[in-house]
C-alpha cells in the first residue's frame, strides 16, 4: 500500500512536462493493448476460417456446390473464402462470354488478387501503429526522464548543500517516465513481431491456394466445363 502511495505521490509531484509525458505514454499503452486484443481476435478468426474452408474445399465436392454453401455464410467475402468466391464468380462470368482460356484464367486470377489485397490490407491494419509504439515509446519516456533530472539538478542549484534525500525524489519521479515508456513498448514489439509473422503465413497460404485453384480452373476450362 505504501509503495502505491509513494508511486502516486511521485507522479503527482512531477513537473508538468514529465506528467504530460506520462499521460501520453499511458494513453498510447491503452490504445496499444486495444489494438493487440482486436488483432488477436481478427487473426484467430482468419486462421480458423482458412482451416475450415480448406477442409471443405479439398473434401472433393463440386465447385458450384462449395460456392453455394459458402455464399450463404456471414463471412463469404473474407479471407480464403472471399478469394475463392471472387475467382469462381469471375471465371463463371467470363466463361459465359466465350472468351479464350487464357483470358478467362487471367480475369479470374486478377479478381482473386484484388480480393487477396483487400484481405491483406484488413489483416495488416494497425500493425504499423504497434511498430511505431514499440520503437518510439522508450525515447518518449527517456525524454521525460532527462527533463525531470534536468529540473532536479536545477533545483539543487538553489541549495547550499545537496544530499541524497534532496536528489532521490526528483530522479525517482523522472525514471518513472522511462519505466512507462518500456511498459508501453515491450508488449507492442512482441505483438507486432508475432502478428506480422501470422499475417505473413496467411499470405503464403493465400498465394498457395490461388495457384492451386488456378490450376483447377485451367483444367475445367480445358475440358470446357462451365460452373
Amino acid at each position: 500500500m505504501n509503495t502505491n502511495l509513494s508511486f502516486i505521490s511521485l507522479v503527482l509531484e512531477a513537473s508538468f512536462v514529465v506528467q504530460l509525458v506520462m499521460l501520453l505514454l499511458l494513453l498510447v499503452s491503452i490504445a496499444s493493448w486495444a489494438v493487440i486484443i482486436e488483432k488477436h481476435r481478427l487473426l484467430k478468426q482468419a486462421t480458423s476460417t482458412a482451416n475450415a474452408f480448406e477442409a471443405s474445399f479439398w473434401s472433393g465436392g463440386d465447385l458450384t456446390t462449395i460456392y453455394k454453401s459458402l455464399a450463404e455464410g456471414d463471412q463469404s467475402d473474407l479471407g480464403m473464402t472471399g478469394i475463392f468466391g471472387s475467382g469462381f464468380r469471375e471465371f463463371a462470368r467470363l466463361e459465359k462470354e466465350s472468351l479464350g482460356t487464357d483470358q478467362v484464367l487471367e480475369g479470374a486470377r486478377r479478381s482473386m488478387r484484388v480480393s487477396q489485397m483487400r484481405e491483406m490490407d484488413r489483416l495488416e491494419h494497425n500493425l504499423a501503429f504497434l511498430a511505431t509504439v514499440g520503437s518510439t515509446s522508450p525515447y518518449v519516456g527517456l525524454f521525460g526522464t532527462v527533463w525531470g533530472i534536468m529540473n532536479s539538478f536545477q533545483a539543487l542549484g538553489n541549495v547550499q548543500s545537496a544530499t541524497l534525500a534532496l536528489v532521490a525524489p526528483g530522479i525517482a519521479e523522472a525514471l518513472i517516465a522511462t519505466a512507462m515508456g518500456l511498459f508501453a513498448a515491450i508488449p507492442a514489439v512482441i505483438a507486432f513481431n508475432r502478428y506480422a509473422d501470422q499475417v505473413g503465413r496467411l499470405e503464403v497460404r493465400y498465394d498457395a491456394f490461388m495457384e492451386e485453384f488456378s490450376a483447377i480452373l485451367h483444367r475445367n476450362a480445358a475440358r470446357g466445363d462451365t460452373p
